[in-house]
């Protein structure tokens, strides 16, 4: 998570632009997008807060218990709410694998954040192919994003910010793709 200073200014970004949209999808008139928003918003900041490179601050270890602890009881909830719906699942995954790296950052000496040279843990391994495909079904699906039409087949008005499903696949793809590259630096 704490790799070189351009690469994690940029994720930071991502993440961050990432939570604000997803703040402005939980205005939407539809209950279980505000939700799923508010979720996506906690989820970006908190990777972009995560992401910070470490020569510019280098949080102590109670930082990564209490980002442990968040994510922690984010995945608890979205564990909950799946028994509602299998599109939970993913959020599940994603507050899972922050919670673990947040783990893994807590209980890593405060000099070295990164693997002890005794190769990948198997849940890492686990969350990186899990991710990855992902990304790579995200990614098809955001390609095939039907366009917005009526019944005589005219567009009409664009609808807000917060309702265009390109958007919402979109950020969806990048908090992916930022949860992948920060695994990969686990």
């Amino acid at each position: 998570m704490h790799g070189p200073a351009s690469p994690g200014w940029l994720l930071v970004a991502l993440c961050a632009a990432t939570g604000a949209y997803c703040l402005l999808r939980m205005r939407s008139t539809v209950g279980e997008q505000r939700r799923a928003a508010g979720g996506e918003a906690l989820m970006g900041f908190g990777m972009a807060a995560m992401a910070v490179p470490a020569a510019v601050l280098s949080p102590p270890r109670w930082t990564w218990l209490v980002y442990t602890a968040v994510f922690g009881t984010a995945a608890l909830r979205a564990l909950w709410a799946a028994r509602t719906g299998r599109h939970h699942l993913h959020h599940l995954m994603g507050a899972f694998s922050m919670a673990y790296m947040a783990s893994a950052m807590a209980a890593a000496p405060a000099h070295h954040h990164g693997s002890s040279g005794s190769g990948v843990p198997l849940l890492t391994t686990a969350l990186l192919l899990y991710f990855t495909g992902y990304v790579l079904l995200s990614g098809v699906r955001l390609v095939s994003v039907p366009a917005l039409v009526t019944g005589g087949g005219v567009r009409t008005g664009a609808p807000a910010w917060g309702e265009r499903p390109e958007l919402a696949r979109a950020c969806r793809l990048s908090m992916g793709i930022a949860t992948l590259a920060m695994l990969i630096t686990l």
